[in-house]
């Protein structure tokens, strides 16, 4: 057990946390990183080749989530593809208007736009923007879960 490497692998796991909810940052691949960092300070002693196979696996099914929650709420709530491509690049618009609160409000003014350009009703145009809305919380929720259990696997390695 090497102190040093404990601490600084939980203060890389709560910014990993911390960056679930921010969409620009890799927050799964910082996690990752923090788990090697602490493992090339220990010489590769205390997380098991078990463990990173979990890890993996659920690592894996944070990027998963991350990429289909948007997807499947744009969907259940009848967004067609115009309101997924505008949620998309509203996204891509908010990681510059706004920084952080665009990144949240963006996609769903790019589906709103999208779907109502395409020839949606008004009516129709919300419920699909507001799907995308409600995928991205429900994908970050997902994804928070899922990296607060990356950094359990590796407390238990550890402790």
């Amino acid at each position: 057990m090497n102190v040093l490497a404990d601490w600084l692998f939980v203060l890389v796991w709560v910014v990993g946390l911390v960056g679930t909810f921010v969409p620009v940052l890799p927050a799964t691949l910082i996690i990752l990183a923090g788990v090697l960092l602490h493992e090339l300070l220990v010489g590769f002693s205390e997380v098991s080749r078990l463990t990173w196979v979990w890890l993996a696996l659920v690592a894996a099914a944070a990027m998963l989530v991350d990429n289909l929650a948007g997807l499947i709420g744009a969907r259940r709530y009848g967004a067609g593809r115009a309101g997924v491509w505008g949620a998309f690049l509203g996204g891509v618009v908010g990681l510059f208007v706004l920084p952080p609160v665009g990144v949240f409000v963006m996609p769903w003014v790019g589906a709103l736009a999208a779907e109502s350009l395409s020839g949606k009703s008004g009516e129709a145009a919300l419920r699909a923007a507001w799907g995308t809305f409600v995928g991205m919380l429900g994908g970050m929720a997902g994804k928070f879960l899922l990296h607060l259990m990356m950094g359990i696997l590796v407390l238990r390695a550890v402790f």
